[in-house]
């Protein structure tokens, strides 16, 4: 009992009100339709995670379920998601602490014909590098959970053949981003393929994007005293004009009156 009293304690009301929150943002942002997909977080012993099969518009925050991580026990709520046991394996294989699944066009059309979604654009190193694609087994068995955990190994997304995809984080609203960033980047991959033969970014190329977010702290709310500052010349529109004599003032011309030429 006081495992259950813990791991209910952890998650707070606005956890809840977050998931059902994205949950609801899922369809019209083109992540998940009708009742697929799920989201969860992770708190303490507990997980957080939304309940299966309910219309995501008829959800409320108490609907939204309470799991013991120690032995995956329902602690409270209704019936969660068949994918429970793909989001503990993911918390117990990684340090995220949020987790969306999604079922998307772009990703799951990509899912049937790819081992590897390559990079195609810098974004691609939020998600840790190009996102690999996990075997197929069949949705809430633990082989699928397996293999997902595998294949999210030093990423922060994991496509899912045939079915969809996942994405994790730190917080809920950063793995929604990287669902939404994941999907963008599938759709400009399928664009690419038509017109040609993409070209893609390299490894070192994609570290260089990440140290750069790191330095410049790309996305976060900075103070101006500890912004840094952009290296290289100041451009012309910027530049301080030299000193010298203040031109004496010209009259000022009526209202309405055009400007000379050449102003």
């Amino acid at each position: 009992m006081d495992g259950d009293t813990g791991a209910a304690e952890d998650v707070s009301q606005e956890d809840r009100e977050d998931l059902v929150g994205y949950a609801r943002r899922m369809a019209a942002d083109d992540l998940a339709p009708g009742t697929s997909g799920n989201l969860s977080v992770r708190r303490g012993g507990g997980m957080a995670i939304t309940p299966s099969g309910m219309p995501y518009e008829r959800m409320a925050p108490a609907d939204i379920c309470l799991i013991r991580m120690s032995d995956w026990g329902l602690v409270s709520g209704p019936r969660p998601s068949t994918e429970t046991p793909m989001h503990l394996a993911l918390y117990q294989a990684s340090h995220a602490t949020a987790i969306v699944h999604t079922h998307s066009p772009f990703v799951i059309a990509l899912s049937t014909v790819l081992d590897e979604l390559p990079a195609v654009h810098y974004a691609m190193a939020d998600l840790g590098g190009p996102v690999r694609v996990a075997p197929y087994a069949r949705f809430g068995t633990t082989q699928l959970a397996a293999s997902a955990a595998a294949a999210l190994a030093g990423r922060n997304a994991v496509i899912l053949r045939n079915h969809g995809a996942l994405t994790c984080g730190p917080t809920l609203a950063r793995a929604y981003e990287r669902a939404q960033t994941l999907e963008w980047l599938a759709r400009v991959y399928w664009y690419a393929r038509l017109a040609g033969t993409p070209q893609t970014l390299s490894e070192s190329a994609l570290t260089e994007v990440s140290d750069a977010v790191r330095v410049l702290r790309y996305g976060e709310v900075v103070p101006p005293s500890e912004a840094v500052p952009p290296t290289g010349p100041v451009p012309p529109s910027e530049a301080v004009p030299p000193a010298g004599p203040v031109p004496p003032a010209g009259p000022v011309p009526p209202s309405g009156a055009a400007a000379p030429p050449g102003s």
